[in-house]
């Protein structure tokens, strides 16, 4: 009777088994040893202003032109009551492709109806979506994905930046990692480079809201910029130490944010590269920058990785290489 039942267990959950497994596998770098990404972000979906069809024009756009390995969409994505419908939209759009995709959350996308809790559990169930259920206490969207396999490995972060402050009004403005999502990344970062033999492996990250530090790299006299501010970096006012988390871990080339509309730059501080992507929407947020992606193109084994705006017109605009497109002619000589 005992091992009926244990045969019993083993074919009732073997398919949520396979199923965990192909929806989380590995992901592989392409016969040139690359793996590309295109970053979307601030689409801001609300299918009752206006036709959803004008943003998946601008992600079709895009896909077809860079045939991505991963597509990132980096916060306030879906900004309505019941966001299920529109995400199923995007995941059939990708599908067509067969391109793996994930959300990390902006601070309007939970505004509405449908919190952050079932808003991770909407993506984590739409195939092709490649996002993990965590605990609240680590954000409701941190996870790492692998790139590539053994040394050659690298790794991409999902991080939720959070919405608003949570000490109003002693402290206004927007969210801020807390000690426990830095604590997190800090273990994951540390497992990852013991087990590599004590060397950090390549990574990146992505998120919404951008870090304090992306004000000081636009600041710096010295350092070299890439692309357009054109309004103010809108950073929460508390600086809780993710990139300085970054720096000591020596793990991290990257990170992708969005949030700010008509801002696309970037610029590398401390070794690391701070970017933002292009705001995807159509016409229903402010700013006049055409509709694209960011693209990031990762290299087996490097710390390196190309990067560029593709716009949904086809135009391409700020090509660039880290670190090398970034390195002053003092810190040449």
């Amino acid at each position: 009777m005992r091992q009926l039942t244990i045969i019993f267990l083993i074919l009732f959950t073997l398919p949520a088994i396979n199923g965990m497994a192909q929806k989380y596998e590995a992901l592989k770098l392409d016969e040139k040893g690359e793996f590309k990404i295109v970053q979307f972000t601030d689409t801001h979906i609300n299918q009752e202003k206006e036709d959803i069809s004008l943003v998946l024009n601008v992600i079709r756009k895009v896909v077809e032109n860079e045939k991505p390995d991963l597509v990132v969409f980096t916060g306030d994505i879906v900004t309505e009551d019941n966001p299920k419908k529109a995400y199923s939209q995007i995941g059939d759009l990708l599908k067509e492709t067969a391109t793996k995709w994930v959300v990390v959350l902006g601070n309007h996308d939970d505004e509405h109806n449908t919190k952050r809790t079932k808003i991770v559990k909407i993506l984590s169930k739409i195939r092709g979506c490649l996002n993990q259920v965590t605990d609240k206490k680590y954000g409701y969207s941190d996870f790492v994905l692998k790139v590539g396999e053994g040394e050659k490995t690298s790794l991409l972060y999902f991080l939720d930046s959070n919405a608003y402050s949570t000490l109003k009004p002693k402290v206004e403005g927007y969210g801020w990692f807390t000690a426990q999502q830095i604590n997190w990344y800090k273990e994951k970062s540390n497992a990852f480079t013991k087990a590599n033999n004590g060397t950090p492996l390549p990574a990146l990250a992505f998120f919404h809201i951008p870090l304090p530090e992306y004000k000081q790299v636009w600041n710096s006299e010295t350092s070299v910029k890439i692309g357009v501010k054109n309004e103010k970096v809108c950073s929460p006012d508390i600086n809780s130490g993710m990139f300085a988390a970054m720096v000591e871990s020596g793990d991290m080339m990257g990170t992708f944010v969005g949030h700010d509309h008509v801002n696309d730059y970037i610029g590398v501080l401390y070794d690391i590269a701070l970017a933002y992507g292009r705001c995807s929407s159509v016409g229903t947020t402010y700013g006049d920058l055409p509709s694209g992606g960011r693209v990031i193109v990762l290299k087996e084994g490097k710390r390196q990785f190309d990067t560029w705006i593709r716009e949904a017109n086809g135009s391409i605009l700020y090509k660039c290489s880290y670190p090398t497109s970034f390195i002053t002619e003092t810190e040449a000589n």
